[in-house]
């Protein structure tokens, strides 16, 4: 048996040393990497967790909201850059839009000032499949954002992802007037803040992934949003 043994470790190539080398080198390479993004997240963290006694309520309710949180890192330098950034614009004398994910709320804001507040229903994350294959994935949206645009008094093509997601078959596409609602503020990669649909439409309540407010809280800041609005999702 220990010759068998003895037989068998002979036969057994070890590696060679240069692919030894690379996966030591492709390891130290990954742990700097990680290293070194750990660092850029402690420095924001700590930039934006700073408290004294001269911090401000809305520096110390961010903190306390980002202990509770039980977030990866992706996640959470994503939470630290809209919020750092929301901080600055508390500062100035612009408009801004702010959507609190976990209160359901968004503020339309002047610097510290808040000219609207409304509630939010928010679209469930999902991935929708289509029988061939074929997929739609819509993902919690979190961070700082321009507005792409808004729309109202348009035509709306009902997407494919809709029939799917319905379980329905498409036999031609239907084209429904203001099909998202009347007012519909477009964020990056097809994301938008809509009030809500109308009767004839066959989405009925918020966009997957989006962020349906009412009507009347939409129509009161729509003459202000323009591409220069900065949204902040948390």
């Amino acid at each position: 048996m220990n010759r068998n043994q003895a037989s068998e470790r002979r036969r057994s190539p070890r590696p060679p040393l240069w692919l030894n080398l690379l996966l030591l080198v492709v390891a130290a390479a990954t742990f700097a990497y990680a290293r070194h993004q750990r660092e850029v997240i402690d420095d924001k963290l700590s930039d934006l967790l700073r408290a004294g006694p001269d911090s401000p309520e809305e520096l110390v309710r961010m903190r306390e909201e980002l202990a509770r949180m039980d977030l990866n890192r992706a996640q959470l330098e994503k939470e630290l850059d809209a919020r750092m950034e929301y901080l600055d614009a508390i500062n100035s004398q612009q408009f801004y839009i702010t959507i609190d994910s976990a209160k359901r709320r968004m503020q339309f804001r002047i610097g510290r000032d808040v000219a609207r507040e409304a509630s939010v229903q928010i679209g469930e994350a999902k991935t929708i499949t289509a029988p061939g294959g074929r997929t739609w994935t819509f993902l919690p949206l979190k961070g700082g954002f321009n507005v792409v645009g808004k729309e109202t008094g348009y035509e709306w093509p009902v997407p494919e992802w809709l029939y799917v997601m319905q379980g329905r078959r498409a036999t031609h596409t239907e084209v429904i007037s203001n099909g998202l609602g009347k007012y519909v503020i477009a964020l990056p990669n097809h994301y938008i803040i809509h009030s809500p649909p109308p009767p004839s439409s066959p989405l009925q309540g918020p966009k997957p992934g989006s962020f349906m407010v009412p009507e009347e809280d939409l129509a009161a800041i729509w003459p202000r949003i323009t591409k220069e609005t900065r949204v902040y999702i948390f």
